[in-house]
């Protein structure tokens, strides 16, 4: 199963950064946390390896997507966000629809919180085709689906647009207008749901490995990201 991150809505970090807080997970035994980490379906919808829900199942998770909205803590403009979760054998191809939209030319975020980073990292790549973009995430797709330390995001920042799939393997909108990313999300049977919740909104545990770290290397080193040094902590 690799390492477990623990990450919490409301969450404390230890000396190894480590996230975590006492909650469903903590007085697990070893084999009642294996059998819940094996468990992959709930009613229709199917997770990833990346993540799963407390052991109480206080969110179920569930497909669909809700209307948010992203407030920026210096400007405090605020910025309209669909969020998005879907059922495991339409992530990716959902994922490559929304990108799209974002035009011909685009940036590109990889997102790291391996071996217990206390801040997740991110690295980014300025104009990157979308043909190559995409092929090169059809051919990463294993460890962007079922890595629970890696995320990316897709933007143009002339149009103030980003497609996020971030590393609970949510999708994640931004940007005015989203009637284009909302029309996506319908065809590909994801409907809108105001009451849904996301297995972000509770208690919730990350899953990785080395194995996942050595495919995030070379995933970041075909993007041209060669260097970590070159990153923001966010």
């Amino acid at each position: 199963m690799g390492f477990l991150k623990r990450i919490l809505r409301n969450n404390t970090t230890d000396d190894l950064g480590t996230k975590f807080s006492p909650g469903s997970f903590e007085a697990l035994t070893d084999e009642e946390l294996q059998t819940h980490m094996g468990i992959q379906t709930y009613d229709a919808f199917e997770l990833t390896d990346a993540i799963r829900p407390s052991y109480d199942l206080q969110v179920v998770p569930r497909q669909g997507f809700r209307y948010d909205k992203y407030v920026d803590e210096m400007s405090n403009l605020e910025t309209p966000v669909i969020m998005a979760a879907a059922t495991r054998n339409r992530i990716m191809d959902l994922f490559l629809e929304l990108i799209d939209h974002l035009g011909p030319v685009v940036d590109v975020v990889l997102e790291t919180s391996h071996h217990f980073a206390p801040q997740q990292n991110d690295l980014y790549r300025e104009h990157i085709d979308m043909p190559v973009l995409k092929s090169m995430l059809l051919d990463h797709e294993d460890v962007l689906l079922n890595d629970g330390c890696t995320g990316i995001a897709v933007i143009n920042p002339a149009r103030r647009q980003e497609v996020q799939l971030d590393e609970h393997k949510l999708l994640i909108t931004y940007g005015d207008p989203l009637d284009a990313f909302k029309q996506t999300m319908i065809d590909c049977d994801v409907y809108p749901d105001e009451k849904i919740k996301f297995i972000t909104e509770a208690e919730h545990v990350h899953s990785s490995s080395e194995r996942y770290y050595d495919k995030f290397t070379l995933l970041k080193n075909h993007l041209g990201m060669d260097s970590e040094n070159n990153s923001e902590c966010c």
